[in-house]
C-alpha cells in the first residue's frame, strides 16, 4: 500500500489561497407588498413599510406606478399604464427609484405618457438627463423680481 504524506505547510498555503480569492455570495433584500384593491387607476397596497413618496413601484404585470398615500398600513398607488390587469392578491416590488422623467429640447412637440416615454409613434427621444418630478421651488430671494406690471 502507497502511504499518503501531506505537509502541513501544504494545507496551510492551499487555506491561505482559499481564504485570499474567497467572494461572499450577494445578498439582497426585497420589500414584495399585495394589492388590497384596484380600481379606476388607484391600487391600494400592504406590505411596503419602507415605501417613499412618489417611488415608482412595480406590479407584477410590470405596470409601475406610484406610491403617493403612505399610510402606516397600507400605500395609495396611482397606476401609470394599463390597470385592468390589476387585481387583488397580485405582488407588488419597490423599485427604490423615486419619480423622475427624461429632459431635453428633443421632447417639444412629441407625444409621451407620464413616464417620458414616446407614444407618437415617431421613434425614440434623445434625452439631455433626468430631473425630479417633484422639486423644491426656487426660494422668494434667489427669483427674478418682476420687472414689467401687468
Amino acid at each position: 500500500m502507497t502511504e499518503l504524506s501531506i505537509r502541513p505547510e501544504e494545507i496551510r498555503d492551499a487555506l491561505d489561497a482559499y481564504v485570499q480569492s474567497y467572494q461572499p455570495g450577494q445578498a439582497s433584500r426585497e420589500e414584495v407588498g399585495r394589492v388590497i384593491d384596484a380600481g379606476d387607476g388607484i391600487a391600494h397596497v400592504e406590505g411596503l413599510p419602507s415605501a417613499m413618496t412618489n417611488e415608482l413601484l412595480q406590479f407584477e404585470d410590470g405596470t409601475l406606478g406610484i406610491a403617493l398615500n403612505l399610510d402606516v398600513h397600507e400605500i395609495g398607488v396611482v397606476i401609470l399604464g394599463d390597470f385592468s390587469k390589476i387585481e387583488e392578491g397580485q405582488t407588488v416590488k419597490r423599485t427604490g427609484e423615486v419619480l423622475s422623467v427624461p429632459v431635453g429640447d428633443a421632447f417639444l412637440g412629441r407625444v409621451v405618457n407620464p413616464l417620458g416615454q414616446p407614444i407618437d409613434g415617431l421613434g425614440d427621444i434623445a434625452d439631455e438627463g433626468r430631473r425630479a418630478l417633484e422639486l423644491q421651488a426656487p426660494n422668494v430671494v434667489s427669483r427674478k423680481s418682476v420687472h414689467e406690471p401687468l
